[in-house]
């Protein structure tokens, strides 16, 4: 195939085999690096983002047999709350790397007859996003985009194993140990609403992602 050469790298976006992104990526550079193809091939991205997995764990009990040796005339009450506090602190949040766009990988490179046979030729390629006969480039504006900034893995967000409807059960706080169904989700201020069974009625509440599991 003819392909025209301005002597311009553009991006374009290339479909790999599920699972193969990575192993596309390293495969392909290796391949620069060895042939010294850096004046054609620029740049090799897997867009991918960071998000945070909220794990709930159950509170520890406050051990009540702590404080039967307590002198009840130096007894601190401000002490005793700070300490129930942090018995009920919660597990972190872990932060896991994903990928934006399964399946795909970002390639910035001076399109040419001889680099197109090199990206299309690597093991794992299926071909390029676009026409057959001639892949159609990205802008950078559409890049920075899509990839959250080109630069992999700058943007956070929040992930939660439950959904608006499902059953949660309150691990921590006032209302630990009701049932309830989820309502809404925000996710910038990482809380939920639900409604709460208590002593037979339904009762809204807004809980923090730490303070509920899914049931």
């Amino acid at each position: 195939m003819s392909q025209e050469n301005d002597g311009k790298a553009r991006w374009y976006v290339v479909h790999t085999y599920s699972g193969y992104e990575n192993k596309v990526a390293q495969n392909l550079l290796k391949i620069v690096e060895n042939r010294r193809l850096q004046e054609w091939i620029h740049e090799v991205k897997i867009p991918t983002e960071l998000v945070k997995v909220v794990r709930t764990e159950e509170p520890e009990e406050e051990n009540d047999a702590e404080l039967e040796d307590f002198d009840l005339d130096e007894f601190d009450e401000d002490a005793a709350v700070k300490k129930k506090k942090k018995k009920s602190k919660k597990k972190p949040k872990d932060e896991v790397e994903r990928k934006l766009y399964p399946g795909y990988v970002f390639v910035k490179m001076v399109m040419t007859d001889d680099s197109w046979y090199i990206v299309r030729n690597t093991r794992g390629v299926t071909g390029f996003v676009g026409s057959t006969t001639k892949p159609i480039p990205l802008t950078d504006e559409e890049v920075f985009k899509l990839s959250g900034g080109a630069n992999g893995a700058e943007k956070a967000r929040v992930s939660v194993d439950y959904g608006v409807g499902d059953h949660i059960q309150i691990v921590d706080g006032s209302l630990k140990g009701c049932i309830g169904v989820v309502e809404e989700i925000d996710f910038a201020s990482e809380t939920v609403k639900a409604k709460v069974s208590m002593f037979g009625r339904e009762t809204p509440a807004e809980l923090s992602f730490t303070q509920i599991k899914l049931l």
